[in-house]
């Protein structure tokens, strides 16, 4: 079974520094018309609740059937959702978040251990699932989702945030090694910014 992890396009909110992790930010009309669909596409794709994932794939696979997934949401950021480290800069709680290499819990959010925890428990469950019934397994989620599922589980070994794209890119997987070691194997990235997106 191969894997294919893509990163929605563009938000509103994008290249602002405002923290969007949970919150439900629409993409821009930029960031929808920059996505070019592919020739073929899958079945179904699984997405979050964000309407970000949902826009993208609608306008990357017009017929797919969209499942929306628990669990693969970005990071919540808490009371920092919305804001940019600007805007905090004086913030003590704020402060206190970055003094931790921001890991610690960001007030009424999450910590990166348990998106870390939520997000891999998420993606196995899915992929577990998906290992009984399909060959080819899309979602579209976040650059944090991605974060996470690679430097948990991809060959080869990189660290947490050498595993970034930009929006709109994806990793394709090759996931024979799952049901037995827990691994998958990167096989390619693709740009679905660009008119010949395979």
């Amino acid at each position: 079974m191969t894997v294919e992890l893509i990163r929605h396009g563009n938000t509103l909110w994008q290249g602002t520094g405002r923290y969007q992790g949970k919150s439900d930010v629409s993409l821009s009309a930029a960031g929808l018309a920059e996505l070019h669909p592919p020739e073929i596409g899958p079945e179904t794709v699984y997405i979050t609740r964000l309407c970000r994932t949902r826009q993208t794939a609608e306008r990357l696979f017009p017929h797919a059937k969209l499942v929306e997934t628990d669990g693969l949401e970005e990071m919540d950021f808490g009371d920092f959702e919305g804001r940019s480290a600007n805007d905090m800069e004086h913030d003590p709680a704020y402060r206190a978040w970055v003094d931790t290499m921001c890991q610690g819990p960001c007030p009424n959010g999450e910590s990166q251990t348990q998106f870390i925890r939520r997000v891999t428990a998420a993606f196995a469950r899915l992929l577990d699932a998906a290992a009984v019934k399909e060959t080819n397994l899309t979602i579209v989620a976040h650059g944090g989702t991605q974060l996470v599922v690679l430097s948990a589980f991809a060959d080869p070994k990189k660290p947490y945030f050498d595993w970034s794209v930009p929006c709109g890119h994806s990793y394709v997987l090759d996931a024979s090694r799952w049901p037995t070691e827990r691994r998958l194997t990167v096989l390619a990235q693709r740009d679905y910014t660009k008119e010949a997106a395979p």
